[in-house]
């Protein structure tokens, strides 16, 4: 199949040379699972005609046994959409890259993701800083390719975090964010009223979910009726970068909240850490108001759904591990 032919077709997917090395390869997230399969297919029959057995596939999305099927050399690097990787899976995903783009100047690498074009984004952005590393002589003019697809490509779709991780990869490779290898223990979550939120009919009851392994925090609105719930905001950090007792995170911030006109412009979530678990002095004023009561009880359904800790365990098109009951311990104290 020629590719002029190719690109003369309609397909549900992108495909983006960034550079002449680094390929992206997009799919909607909602796209028919039958029509899903059948461009893959064409996907892979473009990239072995033009280069044979020379590129490896990055698959930032849920495991598939179709894809391996389709290229033998797959990296399955997958974590939840709309969600930064943890920094360490950011550094492994570069290392691959390299590795293979320095072992035969034929080889070239293909970023597939099917759902938000945003994970796109954090990759390329995090090479993007990872090349200037080891700099060659054409370095200048990759760079500027893999910043003119993150600006034309994906840059409206990254979420807060997302360009938060991707500062934080930047400055470490760099120096310009100095370590703190110290553990951090969480002991307050301030966050503010939302009015806006309450139905007609009843109040607003937030809970929070902090989830270790992602530096994960989200923050639902739970409907007084029956068991339904909607997220106010999400946010990812990392401790690591932390060198105080305090963070402040105002909305632009906030994933889902930044475009929320029920978020308060001027409305800030406030982190109150220390370097030990110990009750902290002088929190008083961070108590909870007499009229607001806690329910500790993490063992309610509502609170419980969609933990990410089995995430990428089973591959997407097999029954393997379908039905089963997915749940999450909830972390009380201390992020590290």
């Amino acid at each position: 199949m020629s590719m002029m032919r190719v690109m003369a077709r309609h397909y549900d997917f992108d495909l983006t040379y960034i550079t002449e090395r680094i390929i992206s390869v997009f799919f909607l997230p909602h796209l028919e699972e039958q029509c899903y399969r059948g461009n893959l297919q064409e996907v892979a029959a473009m990239l072995k005609s033009k280069h044979q057995d020379k590129f490896l596939l990055l698959n930032l999305s849920e495991k598939r046994h179709d894809i391996t099927r389709l290229s033998p050399k797959v990296e399955d690097f997958g974590w939840p959409d709309l969600h930064a990787p943890p920094l360490d899976k950011i550094c492994a995903m570069c290392k691959v890259m390299e590795t293979w783009l320095t072992s035969d100047p034929s080889n070239v690498i293909v970023l597939h993701c099917k759902g938000n074009t945003g994970k796109m984004g954090v990759i390329v952005g995090a090479y993007m800083h990872y090349s200037k590393i080891s700099a060659g002589a054409d370095q200048a003019l990759t760079t500027l390719a893999m910043r003119k697809f993150c600006e034309d490509k994906v840059s409206s779709s990254l979420q807060p975090s997302q360009n938060r991780y991707m500062y934080y990869f930047g400055g470490l490779l760099s120096g310009a964010i100095k370590m703190n290898s110290s553990p951090l223990y969480l002991h307050h979550v301030l966050i503010p009223s939302l009015p806006n939120f309450q139905a007609a009919r009843g109040g607003y009851y937030p809970f929070l979910k902090i989830y270790q392994s992602l530096q994960l925090v989200k923050c639902y609105h739970r409907r007084p009726r029956g068991s339904e719930r909607e997220v106010v905001f999400r946010l990812q950090f990392h401790t690591c970068t932390v060198h105080g007792a305090q963070l402040w995170f105002g909305k632009g911030e906030l994933d889902l909240a930044c475009a929320d006109d029920r978020f308060p412009p001027d409305a800030m979530v406030e982190f109150i850490f220390s370097y030990g678990p110990e009750k902290m002095k002088g929190t008083e004023r961070e108590r909870n108001d007499p009229s607001v009561t806690v329910d500790c009880n993490t063992s309610d359904p509502v609170m419980r759904w969609d933990s990410y800790e089995n995430f990428n365990l089973h591959h997407q098109d097999s029954t393997e591990g379908k039905g089963e009951t997915h749940t999450h311990t909830h972390r009380k104290s201390g992020v590290s």
